[in-house]
């Protein structure tokens, strides 16, 4: 029989131990009433971020500051990981998500690809080297260059962050972008860019490491989505090749829930893995084909979190309300296996477009929002075993939350503001 809601605490708990072994400050105080989330949150005085009594944030990086390489911290932060490095040092690796002719911070003169103009293009990732006590800034570099619209993407066992190209209007003007590459944790500078080509083209978003097999499960950010799965060769060595499938849900052609009731909150479905093919998809078709084949569909495919033989996924505008809809996967088909639709938001005061997702290190789900449909601003919401929402914090910028990362302490959360930059790391009371 499948895991309830919850024994989440427990698996996913665990699985964050095992997981992540692998400026400006504002300060509250005291422990809220579990019962009702971490309570009220309070206004900022500064405008940027509200949190609840007890928390405090600090901003670690932000737009225009000067990295050690000579340039400056580009606009568009995104997904982001956390790493734990020697000597009381810890990384983050934070995307861009900039298109073509946008602000790289620099004038680059090495990269992946480059624009008709012959400029190498503006995205990719700067990292942060933090004192991992203080939390004070030690480097700041760009680590990779050349690439596009760096979204998302994901933390491996093996040290290193998967980033991932969503070239979503420009697919088709630039052939050779949707992939995904690598960046190891303790780069000092840019990285030869790599593009693991048997991972798929497509419009990517996230990716998660299964630390028991070395599969790679990642998202897609379009309607009709799909959820892939990348078996690796040689496992921990992904530019070795592999094969990509596609995941279905047996008697669930399409998961958005908008025209019927395909799929219920709590209940479990069994499910199979399809083969895939010319996987590098010139003509941006690898979803349309794979639903031929059976693939279920995924409406926006965002976050993704591994945990101990389970993960999550966020659907951004997935649900009856179009509002958004997280997803727990069993690896493993059968009794024991399946997928569950873990939540479905009917409203925006429950969730309002989530994208990145993380785990709190009592076992709590952590989700960013980025609706832009509505003249008001985004939220991290905590979500329990339960099912229940509750904010986190209010972001007072008109613009997305992205790459929330726990450090490998659990004592502090980073999260980015998506433009204008900023990193910021939050600390308080996690009680869940």
């Amino acid at each position: 029989m499948a895991t309830s809601r919850r024994q989440f605490i427990g698996t996913t708990t665990g699985a964050f131990a095992a997981f992540m072994a692998s400026g400006c400050a504002h300060t509250h105080s005291s422990v809220a009433d579990t019962s009702v989330g971490y309570g009220p949150l309070i206004p900022d005085p500064a405008g940027l971020l509200d949190l609840p009594e007890g928390f405090s944030y600090q901003v670690i990086s932000a737009l225009g500051d000067r990295m050690d390489d000579g340039g400056s911290v580009p606009d568009h932060a995104d997904g982001m990981g956390c790493f734990d490095l020697d000597n009381g040092r810890i990384a983050l690796v934070r995307n861009h998500e900039l298109n073509p002719g946008q602000d790289a911070g620099a004038r680059l003169t090495s990269g992946y690809g480059k624009d008709p103009d012959g400029n190498f293009l503006p995205g990719g990732t700067t990292t942060i080297i933090l004192d991992a006590a203080s939390l004070e800034v030690l480097h700041q570099f760009r680590s990779l260059q050349g690439t596009m619209r760096n979204c998302a993407g994901g933390v491996t066992p093996w040290g290193s962050w998967l980033s991932c190209e969503e070239p979503n209007i420009f697919t088709s003007r630039y052939p050779e972008h949707g992939f995904v590459f690598e960046v190891p944790a303790n780069a000092t500078r840019p990285v030869e860019p790599v593009p693991y080509r048997a991972m798929g083209r497509f419009n990517h978003e996230a990716a998660a490491v299964d630390p028991a097999t070395g599969f790679v499960y990642m998202t897609e950010d379009q309607t009709d989505g799909l959820l892939y799965r990348f078996i690796p060769n040689t496992p921990g060595k992904l530019g070795d090749g592999g094969k990509l499938q596609a995941l279905e849900v047996l008697g669930v052609p399409n998961s958005a829930n908008r025209d019927e009731q395909s799929i219920n909150v709590d209940a479990w479905h069994s499910i199979r893995w399809i083969d895939l093919d010319n996987v590098e998809a010139p003509d941006d078709d690898l979803r349309h084909r794979g639903a031929l084949a059976g693939a279920t569909t995924f409406s926006r495919g965002e976050g993704l979190h591994m945990g101990d033989g389970e993960m999550y996924f966020c659907c951004t505008s997935g649900g009856t309300a179009g509002l958004g809809q997280i997803f727990r996967l069993l690896p493993s088909a059968g009794t024991d296996g399946g997928l569950q639709l873990f939540f479905e938001s009917k409203s925006t005061d429950q969730l309002n477009f989530g994208d990145n997702l993380t785990v709190t290190p009592g076992g709590h789900l952590v989700v960013c929002e980025d609706q832009y449909t509505r003249e008001v601003s985004n939220h991290l919401r905590w979500i329990t075993p339960d099912g229940d929402s509750f904010p986190l914090a209010l972001n007072r910028l008109q613009t997305e939350l992205a790459g929330a990362c726990f450090s490998p302490d659990g004592r502090t959360l980073f999260v980015n503001i998506f433009s204008p930059t900023r990193t910021l790391a939050i600390q308080g009371p996690w009680f869940g």
